[in-house]
């Protein structure tokens, strides 16, 4: 699992713990997240970066919006309660299911 963010972010440390937590319930505690920091506008759009966090399953972004735009921006994800800064740990465990 991968975590893409930026600096100026400030969700990602939310989005670094709930994946944490969805991987413990799934009873896969052995994978880790690993974080990539995206810099550069050319960074972002040469990874297809629709905004931080971005939480990456099997190089796979399960919660794409593919009208998004590609950049350095702060992201929102849909959730059961409404917009948050990052997907619930059941959609992360749903994912990973």
């Amino acid at each position: 699992m991968e975590l893409p963010y930026f600096d100026g972010c400030p969700n990602w440390q939310l989005a670094d713990q709930r994946p944490r937590d969805a991987l413990i319930q799934a009873g896969r505690d052995d994978v880790r997240v690993e974080h990539r920091r995206v810099t550069t506008p050319e960074q972002a759009q040469a990874a297809g970066f629709r905004g931080s966090p971005t939480v990456l399953v099997d190089g796979r972004d399960p919660f794409a919006d593919q009208d998004a735009p590609v950049g350095l921006s702060c992201r929102v994800f849909r959730t059961e309660a409404g917009l948050a800064g990052a997907p619930t740990v059941e959609q992360l465990f749903r994912v990973l299911s």
